[in-house]
């Protein structure tokens, strides 16, 4: 069993404690790009866009005429047809990208503790299932309501499943901070075998929030691309940004104490480093540069990593105004001079924002560029804008070695969450 274990010096002093150090063993996601990672790759290093109209509802009263979808997903592919019918398309998502990061991973549940196994899932509650349940009580009584109603309508709801898809009896829970859910997921599932809870925990985020109550809702709050051309919907930095575009999707990776990968002989794709968090404090939309900046430099002191030492920053980069011009300015806080000489590129610029999922699917990206050596660019880059004067990697990939990188993700009010990958060693 892998427990924190205090040096004896710790005893009397504030020493060293000794915790397991987690990698990462296997991934898993649906999104705009691709029903596997390998497709997501492909469509990173291509630069290809995956923005399209909106099909999945009539948008013709809507302002926003682009999104960013999940096609050609059958879920029968991935579970039985009565879990299907009895579950929602988060839920959907969740299990397929949970049976690829598995399957990549080796992980053989008759060979583990099931007690030592865990899941944890960010999702965002779908309003459509919320309100179509409303709409049968209100027809028809009390006596006819669906009587799985809380356990589908849940925030755990997609954790609950996988967990019991995989037969997993660890640590079972969800969270959500919004835009920063999925590293807030990746984080807290790392403290969770930090602390000696569990050998293996399966964590990430899956939102299929895309409907039209949320998409109206961030229209009139004004996040949302208005721009009817999907090729030129989404260009975070760009002086001429306009708001993102609301994607779809799912993204999980199975993380496990070093000691423990090691001993199976599973493939080791990172190490987690450190993680960050912060709250702004300050305003509902908003953001706060010297809030997001603390949490960067909490996830490098958690990972005892020099600013030097950052080869590649993923960015939230969602292609409104406000937010890349913060987190440009948080950038520079922590990174001074050298926030110039890093790259950095923003995932959204091909996917959208996948909200409670996004830092999730952006860590999968950025660890796949710590292994492939290739650096996806920010798309639909044209115009520099005097406030975001960074190195965005524009529109073409570019070959680097990448041993250290930093996500961050900044979730909508004030959440914030960073992470440091490692390419693992020793």
């Amino acid at each position: 069993m892998n427990t924190a274990r205090i040096s004896e010096d710790s005893m009397n002093s504030w020493g060293t404690i000794d915790i397991p150090r987690v990698v990462v063993t296997g991934m898993g996601t649906i999104n705009p790009l691709g029903l596997n990672v390998e497709a997501f790759w492909k469509g990173l290093a291509a630069g290809k866009s995956a923005f399209g109209l909106i099909t999945h509802f009539d948008a013709s009263n809507f302002r926003v005429k682009v999104d960013a979808e999940v096609h050609g997903f059958d879920p029968t592919k991935y579970m039985d047809l009565k879990v299907v019918d009895r579950t929602s398309r988060t839920i959907h998502f969740a299990i397929a990208a949970a049976r690829e990061a598995i399957q990549s991973a080796g992980l053989d549940m008759s060979q583990e503790n099931a007690e030592r196994v865990g899941v944890i899932i960010s999702t965002m509650t779908e309003q459509g299932y919320v309100i179509r349940g409303w709409e049968l009580y209100q027809k028809i009584g009390p006596r006819r309501a669906d009587p799985l109603f809380i356990t589908k309508s849940t925030a755990s709801a997609a954790s609950m499943q996988v967990g019991m898809m995989l037969g997993a009896k660890g640590p079972n829970s969800a969270v959500n901070s919004l835009c920063a859910s999925g590293i807030d997921a990746i984080g807290t599932a790392t403290n969770f075998i930090r602390l000696g809870y569990a050998d293996v925990m399966i964590a990430g985020g899956s939102d299929a929030s895309l409907e039209p109550v949320s998409l109206a809702g961030l229209d009139v709050m004004g996040a949302l691309s208005r721009e009817p051309d999907p090729a030129k919907a989404c260009r975070p930095f760009d002086l001429n940004r306009n708001g993102f575009v609301y994607g779809e999707g799912a993204g999980l990776v199975v993380l496990e104490s070093c000691e423990h990968a090691r001993k199976r002989g599973a493939p080791i794709l990172a190490e987690i480093g450190g993680v960050g968090w912060s709250f702004d404090a300050y305003d509902a939309t908003a953001p706060a540069p010297e809030s997001e900046a603390y949490a960067m430099r909490t996830a490098l002191q958690n990972a005892r990593v020099k600013i030097e030492e950052v080869d590649y920053i993923n960015a939230h980069g969602t292609s409104t105004k406000l937010n890349d011009a913060c987190e440009t300015r948080a950038l520079k806080i922590v990174f001074g001079e050298r926030a110039y000489k890093i790259p950095i590129s923003s995932t959204k610029s091909m996917i959208g924002h996948i909200i409670t999922a996004a830092g999730v699917i952006e860590s999968i990206a950025a660890i796949l560029i710590m292994n492939k050596g290739i650096i996806h660019p920010t798309i639909n880059y044209e115009t520099p804008d005097p406030d975001c004067d960074l190195d965005y990697v524009p529109n073409i990939a570019r070959p680097a070695q990448v041993n250290v990188c930093m996500k961050n993700s900044f979730g909508l009010g004030g959440e914030n969450c960073c992470l440091v990958l490692k390419r693992i060693s020793g």
